[in-house]
C-alpha cells in the first residue's frame, strides 16, 4: 500500500504538460487565426455529431438504466468508499452535487432554452396545427430532458461506483484510468501505459473546454446584467475584468478544499437559488409555473424513450441534443472523480437516487420557474421575451423575464448574485477535479488546485477579448473532446454491476450458493 500511496501524491508531469500544453496551444491558435481555428473546429464537430451522435445517445440512455437497476437491485444496499456514516449530510452533500452541472448553465439556458423550444417546436413534437398555449409543455419538457435524468446519470452513477471502488476499496490513485482498472487490472496505472496516460489526458482536455466554455457564457451573462442594473458598459473588457474576478474568487475557494471553500460556496448556491425561485413562485405566474411543471415532467416521461432515441432531424441533434450530451460527457470522468470525494459512506441506492432522480427533478424545477415564467409573459405579450432573446440573445433571457415581474429590479440582482456563485463553484470544482487527476490524489497540492481555476479563467477572459465567435468555436470543440472520452465512459456501463456485486460480497450482503456434489460426481472429476 506504500508503493500505491507515494505514487499517488506524485504528480503526473506528462498529464499536466500534455493537456496544459494543448490548452496553450488551443489559445495560441485562436490569437493567431480565429477564422481557421473556427472551421477546424466546426468540421470537426460536424464529424462527431455525424458519426458519434446515436452513440451518445444511446451511452446515456444505457448509463440510466443500468444506474437505476443497479439501485432498485439486492446491490442497491452496498456501502461505497470503505466508510460506515457518510462524511455530509444530505443537504451538503446534495447541494455539492446539484452545484456540478447545474452550476454550468443553470442560468444561462434556464432562460433561454424553453423560449428556443416554444416559439420553433422541437421535431419530434412539432404539429402545424399547434396553438401557442399547446406549445408550451413540449418545448418544457424538450428543456427539461436536456437537463434531466440521462444527462445526470452520465455524470456520477455507473462510472463512481468504479472509480470509488478502485480507489476507496482498492486503494489505486483516484483518475479517470481508474475506470478502466476492473477491465485491464493493475497495469492501467503503470507509469508506461499509453491507454492510461490517453484516459488522463483527453479527460482533463475535456473538462477544461467543458469549464471554460460555461466560464464564458455566464461572464457574458454577468457582463449584460451589470449594464442592465448599473449601465456599466456591457464590452468585451468588462466582461474579461468580470471572469478575472469571479476565477479569482474561485480560486480561493479551490484553495480552501472540499471541506471549507467548495462546500460553503455549493450551500450559499443552492441556498440563493431556493430563496430566488420562492420569489418568484410568489411574485411570478405561480400556478401557471407549477402546472407547466407537472404537465412537462408527465410529457417527458411518457416521451422518454422517443426523446432519447430520435434520429430525425439531424441539424437540430446537433444544436441542441447531441451538443448537450458532448458537453456533459466531456464533464463525466472529472465530474465521477469530485462526486466519488464527497459521496463516502453513501450507498450504491442513496447515490443513484441522488444523482439521477433528486438532482434532474430539482434542475427541472429551476427551468420551471425560470423558463416557465418566460413562458407565461411570452403568452401574455408575444416578443415580451422573445424579442430580446432573438436581439441580443441568451444573457439578455433573463433580465427581460425580471422586467415583466414585480420587484423586476430586486430579483435581477438576485439572479447576479445567483451567477457570480454559479461561475465560481463551477470553476472550484472542476479545477479540484483536474488537479485531482494530475496526483490521483483526493488532497492536491493547493497551488496546483489554483493554477488551474486562473489558467481556465485567464483562457475564458482572452477568448472573449478576441470576440464572442471564439467563445462559439470553444463550444463546438467541447463537443469534439468528448468523443475519446465516450469511449472510456463505456465500459462502466457492464463493469459498475460486476463491481458492486464483488463489493457486495465482500460486506456480506450476498453469498455463494454452494452446490452440493454427489460422491460420484467426485470420483468422475478425479478420475
Amino acid at each position: 500500500m506504500n508503493e500505491k500511496t507515494n505514487r499517488r501524491t506524485r504528480i503526473d508531469w506528462v498529464t499536466f504538460s500534455i493537456s496544459g500544453g494543448f490548452l496553450v496551444l488551443f489559445l495560441l491558435m485562436s490569437l493567431l487565426n480565429k477564422d481557421l481555428m473556427g472551421e477546424w473546429i466546426s468540421s470537426s464537430f460536424d464529424f462527431s455529431v455525424t458519426f458519434f451522435g446515436a452513440f451518445w445517445q444511446l451511452l446515456l440512455l444505457a448509463t440510466f438504466v443500468v444506474g437505476v437497476s443497479l439501485a432498485l437491485s439486492k446491490y442497491g444496499k452496498v456501502k461505497l468508499g470503505k466508510m460506515d456514516r457518510p462524511e455530509n449530510s444530505w443537504f451538503r452533500w446534495v447541494s455539492m452535487i446539484l452545484c456540478t452541472l447545474l452550476a454550468s448553465g443553470g442560468v444561462f439556458w434556464a432562460a433561454g432554452e424553453p423560449i428556443y423550444h416554444f416559439l420553433t417546436t422541437p421535431p419530434l413534437f412539432a404539429d402545424e396545427g399547434m396553438t401557442s398555449a399547446q406549445a408550451v409543455v413540449p418545448g418544457l419538457a424538450q428543456s427539461f430532458f436536456h437537463w434531466g435524468f440521462t444527462a445526470w446519470a452520465c455524470l456520477g452513477t455507473v462510472a463512481t461506483i468504479v472509480l470509488m471502488y478502485a480507489h476507496y476499496h482498492k486503494g489505486y490513485p483516484l483518475k479517470p484510468r481508474a475506470i478502466l482498472y476492473p477491465m485491464v487490472g493493475e497495469k492501467i496505472f503503470n507509469k508506461k501505459s499509453i491507454i492510461g496516460a490517453t484516459a488522463d489526458i483527453v479527460s482533463v482536455i475535456a473538462v477544461a473546454a467543458g469549464t471554460i466554455g460555461p466560464i464564458g457564457f455566464l461572464g457574458l451573462q454577468v457582463g449584460y446584467a451589470l449594464n442592465y442594473l448599473f449601465n456599466i458598459p456591457d464590452t468585451m473588457f468588462t466582461q474579461s475584468l468580470v471572469i478575472i474576478f469571479l476565477v479569482t474568487i474561485a480560486a480561493i475557494s479551490a484553495a480552501s478544499g472540499v471541506d471549507k471553500g467548495i462546500q460553503l460556496l455549493s450551500r450559499l448556491n443552492v441556498g440563493f437559488a431556493v430563496i430566488l425561485m420562492i420569489g418568484m413562485l410568489i411574485l411570478g405566474p405561480t400556478m401557471f409555473i407549477i402546472d407547466s411543471f407537472i404537465a412537462a415532467e408527465a410529457f417527458q416521461l411518457q416521451n422518454f424513450l422517443r426523446m432519447s432515441l430520435y434520429r430525425g432531424d439531424s441539424g437540430w441533434l446537433g444544436y441542441w441534443t447531441v451538443f448537450f450530451w458532448g458537453w456533459f460527457l466531456g464533464f463525466g470522468p472529472a465530474m465521477a472523480m469530485f462526486i466519488s470525494r464527497i459521496s463516502r459512506g453513501r450507498t450504491i441506492r442513496e447515490l443513484i437516487l441522488a444523482v439521477a432522480i433528486i438532482a434532474p427533478i430539482v434542475s427541472n424545477f429551476w427551468f420551471a420557474v425560470v423558463g416557465g415564467s418566460g413562458l407565461f409573459y411570452e403568452l401574455e405579450s408575444p416578443g415580451a421575451i422573445s424579442t430580446a432573446l432573438n436581439n441580443t440573445g441568451m444573457p439578455a433571457a433573463v433580465m427581460a423575464i425580471m422586467e415583466q415581474v414585480p420587484y423586476g429590479m430586486v430579483m435581477a440582482a438576485g439572479f447576479l448574485i445567483v451567477t457570480v456563485i454559479f461561475v465560481a463553484t463551477t470553476a472550484d470544482t472542476m479545477s479540484y477535479s483536474v488537479a485531482v487527476t494530475i496526483t490521483g490524489d483526493t488532497h492536491p497540492p493547493r497551488v496546483l488546485r489554483v493554477f488551474w481555476a486562473l489558467l481556465f479563467g485567464g483562457i475564458a477572459a482572452t477568448l472573449l477579448g478576441i470576440g464572442e465567435s471564439s467563445i462559439q468555436t470553444l463550444q463546438n470543440f467541447i463537443v469534439v473532446t468528448a468523443v475519446p472520452v465516450s469511449l472510456l465512459l463505456l465500459p462502466p456501463v457492464w463493469l459498475a454491476p460486476k463491481v458492486a456485486k464483488r463489493m457486495a460480497k465482500e460486506q456480506g450482503l450476498i453469498t455463494e450458493r454452494i452446490v452440493p456434489v454427489s460422491v460420484e460426481e467426485k470420483e468422475r472429476k478425479t478420475s
